[in-house]
């Protein structure tokens, strides 16, 4: 049995780390396609996100993409213009986590790959398929 008395959250740089460890598990052709894309890692997202977005509590999102997406027709990128982010949130994952079953790198590799597959307008089943590769 795991000696939970002396276990803490995984502070915000070691949610960035498990975050580039998923990312580079990704399947070679997809970690590509994301050229410029920046993870960024925060406790929760800000009051306008949620405001903007819908959410009544700061642990309703898990991450979120910014950007211009592929979907969209992505150009080349313009003076003044934020590159392409994906954010995902820590305290929110971390109380989905303790929720259910799955181990946290596989959440975390959920989340990357659901807010990354905005950004290349994929299907459900095509994430599915980007996760399972990761495995």
């Amino acid at each position: 049995m795991r000696d939970w008395a002396n276990c803490q959250a995984p502070s915000l740089d070691e949610m960035e780390a498990l975050a580039h460890d998923a990312f580079r598990r990704l399947p070679e052709e997809f970690r590509r396609l994301c050229d410029g894309v920046v993870i960024r890692i925060e406790d929760f997202p800000d009051d306008e996100t949620l405001q903007e977005m819908g959410f009544e509590s700061p642990f309703d999102l898990l991450g979120l993409f910014r950007g211009i997406g592929l979907a969209q027709g992505q150009a080349v990128m313009q003076t003044g213009q934020f590159p392409n982010m994906v954010w995902l949130y820590r305290r929110p994952i971390l109380d989905y986590w303790a929720e259910h079953e799955e181990t946290l790198s596989d959440l975390v590799t959920h989340v990357l790959v659901h807010e990354i597959g905005h950004h290349f307008g994929l299907s459900d089943e095509d994430m599915e398929a980007i996760e399972a590769a990761a495995a």
